[in-house]
């Protein structure tokens, strides 16, 4: 039976991989401070559109009505329930969650309806919080083995330039709509767009050198953000044509970029919750688990038992109690080796009569085909 178009299921080493990628992203939230949380899958529709209702987001939401005819929506991302969590939390309130979101989009190699986001915010936040969560964003890549690149750009900035081209301010959010699809049309179909606002030359602005917009007040902040950058050591590429999807951006914006894929694969930035500032980045898994450059091995033990089903159920246990991961088989040798090879297990301990006399196990090298009697004081040295 298939799933759902845009629906996937995850299974043996793919699975596995997903969950080393969350380990590590998870680590390196709580190594920067920062506390886990949960919120609830489906929220009321009115909390999830909550004041952003033209962002191409917000009308790809999944909705749904509960028995009481109460309009209900499946949460697209996590940023909005902040708005709730962060109330008359000590400031800053440093949270991450890693979780399912859903979106009810056309889908393509890349985007899915349901994904896993890996996000962590600062809420009470400065300058100096937005290099922090590039820091953490850039250790984080580095550890997956993904060579990016950091674009960042600044909603002020973006501001100052359209006020400098005299864009009317009506005109403003939908012009940076247009601008956010240059990386999913071409130059010449946004420069169309544009047109009806009269804002095409903005396209020729991006282009200049960075010395250009040295002249606009909000630079300053790319400038001091580079600067913390560099003390994390941490290198960043501006890039004036960023804007980010959502409308809630009012500051720095940032989203990392390979080679290897079109669509961004992370992105985040700065923005206010409840009128406090607050940055964060999110991660999302289903690329990352594409790009990562991770060798992941299934870490299970199998103990086949050959007559010897109660001391094959001890060994068991006394694993399990010195954190080694195992399972138990009885009956066919060929059936467990054949399920051992099916899984990519490392180690078959086999546990017969002969292994009981003589008070040892034999340890099979699932890689190398090698095998060994060892004692179990030696082989819970071996495992571990």
């Amino acid at each position: 039976m298939e799933t759902v178009k845009g629906f996937n299921d995850y299974t043996g080493q793919e699975a596995l991989k997903r969950r080393k990628i969350a380990e590590i992203i998870e680590n390196a939230f709580r190594l920067y401070g920062f506390q886990p949380a949960e919120t609830p899958v489906i929220e009321y529709e009115e909390f999830v559109k909550s004041g952003n209702s033209g962002d191409e987001a917000i009308s790809d939401i999944f909705k749904l009505q509960d028995k009481g005819k109460r309009n209900l929506a499946l949460r697209y991302e996590f940023t909005f329930q902040l708005k709730r969590i962060a109330q008359n939390q000590k400031l800053p309130f440093r949270r991450y969650q890693i979780g399912s979101v859903f979106r009810d989009e056309p889908t393509s190699a890349n985007r899915f309806r349901q994904f896993t986001q890996c996000d962590a915010d600062i809420v009470g936040s400065s300058l100096k919080d937005d290099a922090e969560i590039l820091a953490l964003t850039a250790q984080i890549l580095n550890e997956l083995k993904i060579d990016a690149v950091i674009n960042v750009n600044n909603r002020k900035l973006l501001n100052e330039i359209m006020d400098k081209e005299k864009i009317n301010e009506r005109n403003k959010e939908i012009v940076m709509r247009e601008i956010d699809k240059l990386d999913k049309l071409s130059e010449q179909e946004v420069r169309n767009n544009l047109k009806k606002y009269k804002a095409e030359k903005l396209l020729g602005l991006f282009k200049k050198p960075e010395s250009f917009f040295k002249k606009y007040p909000a630079f300053a902040e790319i400038e001091e953000l580079k600067n913390s950058c560099r003390m994390y050591g941490v290198k960043i590429n501006f890039q004036p044509s960023l804007v980010r999807g959502l409308s809630y951006y009012n500051g720095t914006v940032f989203e990392a970029k390979t080679s290897d894929m079109k669509e961004s694969i992370l992105g985040g930035g700065a923005y206010t919750i409840n009128g406090i500032q607050a940055t964060g980045v999110s991660f999302g898994m289903e690329r990352l688990s594409q790009l990562a450059k991770l060798k992941v091995e299934n870490e299970n033990v199998l103990i086949i038992s050959i007559g010897e089903d109660k001391n094959a159920l001890n060994l068991g246990q006394k694993l399990r109690k010195n954190n080694i991961a195992c399972s138990v088989m009885f009956g066919k040798i060929s059936k467990a080796l054949e399920f051992a090879n099916s899984y990519s297990l490392p180690y078959v301990i086999f546990l017969g009569k002969e292994e009981m006399k003589k008070k040892k196990f034999k340890l099979r090298d699932m890689k190398t085909g090698k095998e060994k009697l060892i004692a179990e004081n030696q082989l819970i040295k071996e495992l571990i």
